[in-house]
């Protein structure tokens, strides 16, 4: 009984996992060239600061798998974001009821906990730096945000993001 226990409880934690979609072009030698710029008038989405922290956390995932920023780089790397605000799905449920005689009456009301949040869909491409810039990888990963992050929570929860949308960034061959 433990064991069908824990066997469901396992399923419901990994089946909440966060999913990242990722894309690549087959064909491109990801051992050859290992450097890489932003793009410079990007329209990400964000404000100066989350910028900032995107481009921080994706330098630092990207220096772990042995890439290099350089002027003159091979790839080009652009983020954007997609944001809309809705109500915390977290509810507390408030149910009354009634019956007897074959008559019943029901009705369940949820309040929303937590406070609004923001829904962010982000992207992460990597072009070729070449004329016309082919676009060879791309990661989107849909997440939440509360919607008063202060700093520091918006630069951990950017600092947990990127590395799970980099995780199979350069593509195994």
């Amino acid at each position: 009984m433990k064991l069908v226990c824990f066997l469901v409880v396992a399923t419901f934690l990994i089946s909440c996992g966060a999913v990242v979609q990722t894309d690549y072009e087959k064909g491109v030698n990801w051992t050859e060239n290992k450097t890489y710029q932003f793009y410079t008038e990007m329209k990400s989405g964000l404000n100066d600061l989350d910028e900032k922290r995107v481009a921080k956390a994706i330098d630092s995932t990207l220096k772990l798998k042995r890439f290099k920023r350089a002027d003159y780089s091979h790839y080009l790397v652009a983020f954007f974001v997609e944001e809309t605000i809705s109500n915390s799905r977290n509810t507390i449920g408030i149910g009354l009821g009634s019956g007897g005689g074959g008559i019943s009456v029901g009705g369940n009301v949820g309040i929303p906990i937590g406070g609004k949040v923001v829904n962010q869909r982000m992207t992460i491409e990597v072009r070729e730096s070449t004329e016309g810039g082919r676009l060879v990888w791309q990661a989107v990963y849909d997440g939440e945000l509360k919607e008063q992050a202060n700093p520091k929570q918006k630069e951990a929860y950017y600092n947990k993001v990127i590395p799970l949308m980099l995780k199979d960034f350069p593509p195994e061959k």
